[in-house]
């Protein structure tokens, strides 16, 4: 009796710890692993996603579109790291402080985004029974998305969904859907649909056997250097 109560006024401080534990000091205990002094357009997305690792607060990290587009497009995300040996958290900062990306937690997922992205998920259900069992199942392994289209994506979680993912592989339909830039370990079926959605700018309606994705038409304003300044 005594040693079962040990373990569970162990298991329960555990608990405690994790539920007190913050994104920030997540990322604080993940290497960047790199002797990279700063991040650019060539190293940054890679070298953030591939950081990223498990942990029992942020379940994935994704680059959303005005992020991607701060980099690759606009090509105004340069951020030094002044640590000897940086963190994922000491990249984020970099970043955060020092270009037009912002970061944003909304559990389980850590946003990089700017102004220009709606950070709310557009989810239409139209089979309750599907959209409950997408919450309970759990997508196998580490998976990392880097710049990778739809199809990309569909090679990427094929056999790991238990649901379908339209369009189809070559499909046209797919075309305006932005590129995918995300790490993730640990999600739920549901919550990797939220995630196709965030980082791809796109929306989703669960039927019975198919998640259908569309492009999501919110536009936020972008970030306009004339008008905002920067650290």
């Amino acid at each position: 009796m005594r040693i079962a109560c040990l373990i569970a006024c162990a298991w329960l401080a555990a608990a405690a710890a994790a539920a007190q534990e913050t994104w920030q000091n997540a990322l604080s205990r993940m290497p960047l692993g790199t002797g990279a002094a700063e991040l650019d357009r060539t190293n940054c997305v890679p070298l953030l996603l591939n950081a990223f690792q498990s942990n029992g607060v942020v379940k994935a990290l994704i680059f959303m579109p005005g992020a991607t587009d701060e980099i690759y497009f606009f090509q105004r995300a340069h951020a030094r790291l002044t640590n000897a040996h940086p963190t994922l958290l000491d990249a984020v900062a970099a970043l955060t402080h020092r270009t037009f990306i912002q970061a944003d937690f909304r559990p389980p997922f850590l946003l990089l985004h700017t102004t220009e992205d709606s950070l709310d998920v557009i989810a239409i259900t139209e089979n309750e029974s599907t959209a409950a069992r997408l919450r309970r199942f759990i997508v196998p392994g580490r998976l990392i998305f880097e710049d990778d289209d739809w199809d990309g994506v569909l090679a990427g979680l094929r056999h790991r969904l238990h649901i379908g993912l339209r369009p189809w592989r070559g499909s046209s339909a797919s075309w305006h859907f932005y590129r995918h830039s995300f790490a993730a370990c640990g999600l739920t079926d549901w919550e990797m649909l939220e995630a196709l959605a965030l980082a791809g700018k796109t929306r989703f309606v669960v039927h019975w056997r198919t998640a259908d994705f569309e492009p999501d038409r919110r536009e936020g304003p972008v970030p306009d250097p004339k008008r905002l300044s920067l650290p």
